[in-house]
């Protein structure tokens, strides 16, 4: 998948083009602004071959085939890309010697990311590059866990609606309980989707949420400010994201139909996240800026800021732009 060059980046940072022979459309479909950084750094980028757009059915085996690539890097659960569920573009890819090594930082995140990383750094001849990373990421996520569990759990989990890609249609209410919503459980947040939603994502009655009106309100961005005017619903967050874009598009939401009813529709209860760290290795400090929502005065200490900051300082070779989250 394209949204998986940050990774590749992390384990090769001169030049992540040299060795990706082919990749996915998704990136710059899905997240434009995030996919223009690379390409203003890595402008070699744009001719890497593209084998497919934004999901498995569109990817073409005879295409990567015939790129002789040595080794292709799969989503363990479906997405936007080839998985595991794709068995017979395994066998041909496979037939062809094409080693398949399968990453998650999707299904199980909070197990697979330090995983999935220490297996890529072995891959790319990176391995104590991978395992530093690795061992950072468990780091961070203990900072919150640990002030989460035993003794020092909390007497009630603050009830939260979280809201998947706000504005990508009119509906309401799409929400997700895996996704997002499993980093929000290791934040300590209790989503009210759980239990009603099948799956990973689905619908809530807007009418549920009015009789339940939750605590909070989390969304997840998916605008950014270059197709501001062609998706003027979306909340922006991302690469070319500023502050005042950020709260202005969330304040906007929270003026629709059903939300604005939300009694968390309102300064400190409503909030929105970048909704690509789902599919990131940052997925990190998603967690740790929702338990910074959820218990200020406990995580009063935790600085999700300096955490992603540290983390490109050390990893990436791009800098840190943009805005991630937001409050209103």
């Amino acid at each position: 998948e394209g949204r998986l060059l940050p990774v590749i980046g992390m384990l090769d940072p001169a030049n992540p083009a040299r060795r990706l022979v082919a990749m996915m459309g998704d990136y710059e479909t899905l997240d434009p602004s995030g996919y223009a950084q690379w390409r203003r750094k890595f402008p070699q980028l744009d001719k890497v071959h593209r084998v497919g757009r934004t999901g498995s059915a569109t990817f073409s085996d005879e295409q990567a085939i015939a790129l002789r690539p040595q080794v292709a890097i799969f989503s363990l659960a479906g997405g936007h890309g080839p998985s595991k569920g794709d068995r017979e573009i395994q066998s041909r890819l496979e037939a062809a010697g094409v080693a398949i090594v399968f990453v998650d930082f999707r299904q199980d995140p909070l197990k697979n990311t330090p995983v999935s990383m220490e297996l890529l750094g072995k891959v790319m001849g990176q391995p104590d590059r991978a395992n530093a990373f690795a061992r950072e990421w468990r780091q961070a996520l203990a900072r919150v866990t640990d002030h989460l569990q035993g003794a020092e759990a909390p007497a009630r989990r603050p009830t939260v609606f979280l809201e998947n890609r706000v504005g990508l249609s009119d509906e309401c209410c799409s929400t997700m309980v895996g996704l997002v919503g499993v980093l929000l459980d290791a934040a300590g947040g209790a989503n009210v989707a759980k239990g009603l939603i099948p799956g990973e994502h689905g619908t809530l009655n807007p009418e549920l949420l009015l009789a339940q009106q939750p605590q909070m309100y989390i969304g997840t961005g998916i605008g950014s400010v270059a197709t501001r005017a062609q998706t003027p619903q979306r909340i922006i967050l991302g690469a070319d994201a500023t502050p005042e874009a950020a709260r202005e598009t969330l304040r906007q939401a929270m003026q629709r139909r059903f939300i604005g009813q939300l009694q968390a529709a309102k300064p400190g209860h409503a909030h929105a996240i970048w909704h690509h760290y789902y599919n990131s290795p940052f997925n990190v400090v998603a967690v740790q800026v929702m338990a910074k929502w959820f218990y200020p005065e406990r995580f009063k200490d935790l600085d999700p800021r300096a955490t992603l900051q540290g983390l490109y300082d050390r990893y990436m070779p791009i800098p840190l732009e943009g805005l991630y989250w937001v409050s209103l």
